[in-house]
């Protein structure tokens, strides 16, 4: 229904590309916590990054089920933390840019960051806002031809090794959510810096906080228009969930394909436990579960790519499949038994992994509030203009 003979060609290069360019590395990144920048001009040059980005800026512009399919390859290769460097960048940082920069912008930062020369991340989140975005402290004072930013943002993903930032700032403090702007930056800047984070999973990943100290941008460097910048960050939203949705089923589908071979191999009482009903019915639970959430994510995906206004279905899908894939995670490493638990088995990463699942892109306990506030209060969410 919503793949053609190119969509598979494209999947199966990737997967490919994937094998041989990316999976050798993952154990070292993630010891490292770092990925090596080679593998950004690699993707660059096969045109991973351009895949929903104009033709004229170096992109393919291509459906938004090539998308899909770009996300569900990486969360084939097992390791969270990469594939989601290899997703903020082109639809957090990047998104940002091509909706709101200016004609220079897009010119100096869109066709680096297809290639693969340019990293970039967006900084929302703070050390004490958390998912209360219209409540943020970082600010930026407009003195002449230059905005002033001071502050601090956390849990940025790219946020230590990237090459620019996309930051949101109050511009006017007292009005909350109409007062916050957003805007690009370098990252050698003067009064950015930036220290990496110990995270429970995503360890490839370089998660960063960062701190804005008197940090000297010219008004230019602003994105859209001033006080903007809250119904700009609603606006991409949706899209940041279905793609942690899309994640989640993925990467529930690897799971139950690694377990289920292992069933098939693993031996007890004389016969392969795949063989044992407890063990088979609760194979079926999961994977029936998986399928439906895939199902409903790939027709959010589809009237994403139609310009519609997803903001319920986007919601529900991340709140359900993150939900799913935990579960997933969680069953599917009881199945190894004692291998499950250990580190030379891939299952323990997925778990760690997939329990970001229900935190990043808006918490399980916001999406709950938002999808009540549609269909217990009638409140219609509304794109920005």
């Amino acid at each position: 229904m919503h793949f053609t003979e190119e969509h598979d060609f494209f999947r199966q290069s990737f997967r490919d590309f994937l094998q041989k360019e990316a999976v050798p590395h993952i154990e070292k990144w993630e010891e490292s916590g770092t990925i090596d920048k080679e593998i950004w001009k690699k993707m660059g040059e096969m045109g991973y990054f351009g895949i929903s980005y104009p033709e004229k800026y170096g992109g393919l512009d291509l459906d938004i089920f090539y998308l899909v399919i770009y996300l569900e390859e990486l969360q084939r290769v097992n390791s969270g933390g990469f594939a989601a460097a290899m997703w903020v960048h082109p639809y957090l940082a990047m998104t940002h840019v091509l909706a709101e920069g200016s004609d220079a912008i897009k010119e100096r930062y869109l066709p680096a960051s297809i290639s693969g020369e340019l990293m970039g991340c967006l900084c929302i989140s703070e050390p004490f806002g958390g998912s209360d975005v219209s409540g943020m402290r970082t600010t930026a004072v407009l003195e002449g031809d230059h905005y002033i930013i001071n502050g601090s943002k956390t849990f940025i993903t790219n946020g230590v090794y990237s090459d620019y930032l996309v930051v949101a700032a109050k511009t006017d403090p007292a009005a909350r959510s109409k007062g916050i702007s957003m805007f690009i930056m370098d990252r050698d800047t003067p009064g950015i810096s930036a220290t990496k984070l110990d995270k429970l999973g995503w360890r490839a990943s370089d998660t960063g906080e960062i701190a804005f100290d008197n940090v000297r941008i010219h008004k230019d460097q602003l994105l859209g228009e001033k006080g903007q910048g809250f119904g700009y960050l609603m606006q991409h939203l949706a899209l940041e969930r279905l793609i942690m949705a899309v994640n989640a089923h993925a990467r529930s589908e690897w799971a139950l394909e690694y377990t289920i071979q292992y069933m098939k191999d693993r031996q007890a009482f004389g016969t392969t436990i795949d063989k044992f009903q407890a063990l088979r019915h609760k194979i079926a639970d999961l994977a029936a579960e998986v399928e439906m959430c895939k199902t409903f994510n790939y027709e959010t995906a589809r009237k994403l790519g139609k310009k519609e206004y997803v903001v319920k279905e986007a919601s529900m899908a991340k709140l359900v499949s993150t939900r799913v894939s935990d579960q997933v995670a969680y069953d599917c490493l009881q199945m190894l038994g004692g291998y499950g638990y250990m580190e030379e088995y891939p299952l323990a990463r997925n778990l760690r992994d997939s329990r970001l699942g229900p935190i990043g892109g808006g918490t399980s306990e916001i999406l709950r509030e938002i999808i009540a506030k549609m269909v217990i209060d009638g409140k219609e969410y509304k794109p920005a203009t």
